[in-house]
């Protein structure tokens, strides 16, 4: 049987594009980098640039402070009290045991422990302040779980960059297998040393602004995001209709030169969702700068939309809001929905909706496979809208959404 489309209820964003989801579409939609900033100070003076949130956060209750209080969480706080209205009608609605919790994230509270560490070096105390639990990866699921009150399943996802989107299809599956009858699904990553020097030593890090697909792209950029989506078994207006996953297994950190695995996850996703490849109206690339995943992920996507491979409309948001690793599936799908959602569906055509358009500097690899990349102030038709993302590992995730 096909998995059922689940609805998506509400969801909350918070990227360097903006504090708010209408200053965050504005600047999407018109190009904007000023969310990409240079910085020296994780690189012990050499340059790249990053996307570092800077909206003022909560503090976090005092009963909850102690093993909970790290930037990550308080990140996912500030997005969970702009949904509390649409989280509590679930829990109305829902007996509270049958509302689950699932959260993506590479760095969980590590940047505590980086601010630690020096302390504990000098004295041979960790700071007091410091809880063991901040490093866990399960931190920020179950924060959410223990600040929202619900009591169903808690899980969070660790498979570095495809996270979010096999977050959003763990969610999929529990609501489709009848275990939940919603999930508060979301995702946060927050800027740390180990992140920004390990991509460093990798030789995948950028100095310069990211450009995807450019014969001049040199690397990723990393940036916060938080984002939270409330999903449920009941259809809404823009629903996921389907994910799709693989496996590589080919290399612990580069991708398989042909996609192979991307075009399995990309070809389960449509085939769960019951469509073609020439119903998806967008793809959002997973783009990131870098020069194997790119010729990749065009190689892909040449196999399974084969002759509509070089006109679907294309982009990467990461040239705007940088890589955000653990949550990017989800941070990218929230700005799509923000695409979807631009204008008022009774005042414009579907053809007439602004695409996210792909910021670089025009000169496309000539090496890489055709794609077309959306430029600014183009438009187009967005009910059904194709979003990659592919890990270490080769581990990738695709999900669809569509119009309900």
């Amino acid at each position: 049987m096909t998995p059922r489309p689940v609805g998506i209820a509400d969801f909350s964003l918070l990227t360097v594009l903006g504090d708010d989801h209408a200053s965050q579409r504005q600047a999407l939609l018109a190009g904007s980098q000023a969310g990409l900033v240079a910085d020296t100070h994780y690189l012990r003076g050499r340059l790249t640039q990053l996307g570092r949130l800077k909206t003022t956060l909560p503090t976090l209750p005092s009963t909850l402070a102690t093993t909970f209080d790290v930037r990550a969480n308080r990140l996912l706080m500030r997005q969970l009290d702009l949904l509390s209205s649409t989280i509590e009608q679930q829990k109305s609605r829902y007996p509270l045991n049958r509302i689950g919790v699932i959260m993506a994230t590479s760095t969980a509270g590590l940047d505590n422990l980086e601010r630690a560490l020096p302390q504990l070096d000098r004295s041979g105390q960790w700071p007091a302040d410091y809880h063991s639990q901040h490093q866990r990866m399960g931190l920020v699921s179950a924060f959410v779980a223990r600040y929202t009150g619900v009591l169903g399943p808690v899980m969070s996802v660790a498979t570095a960059c495809s996270s979010g989107n096999k977050a959003l299809a763990s969610a999929k599956r529990w609501l489709n297998a009848g275990i939940c009858d919603a999930v508060i699904c979301g995702g946060v990553d927050v800027l740390t040393t180990m992140t920004l020097r390990g991509f460093d030593a990798l030789g995948a890090l950028s100095a310069d602004l990211p450009q995807p697909f450019s014969q001049n792209r040199c690397g990723i950029n990393i940036g916060e995001a938080a984002a939270v989506f409330v999903l449920t078994k009941t259809p809404t207006a823009i629903n996921l209709l389907a994910t799709g996953e693989s496996s590589d297994a080919h290399h612990i950190s580069a991708p398989e030169p042909q996609g192979r695995g991307a075009m399995a996850a990309m070809q389960q996703a449509l085939d769960n969702a019951g469509i073609s490849s020439d119903a998806i109206d967008y793809i959002n690339l997973h783009g990131t700068g870098t020069p194997q995943n790119d010729r990749m992920e065009a190689a892909a996507i040449h196999r399974v939309f084969t002759d509509a491979a070089s006109h679907i409309p294309c982009s990467s948001c990461k040239p705007q809001i940088g890589h955000t690793l653990g949550v990017s599936g989800l941070s990218e799908l929230g700005l799509c929905l923000l695409a979807m959602t631009a204008e008022p569906a009774q005042l414009v055509l579907p053809a007439q909706l602004a695409l996210p358009p792909h910021i670089f500097d025009g000169q496309y690899d000539s090496e890489i496979l055709p794609l077309h990349l959306v430029e600014r102030g183009q438009r187009g038709r967005l009910d059904t809208v194709l979003s990659n993302s592919f890990a270490f590992g080769g581990s990738n995730a695709t999900v669809i959404v569509g119009r309900g």
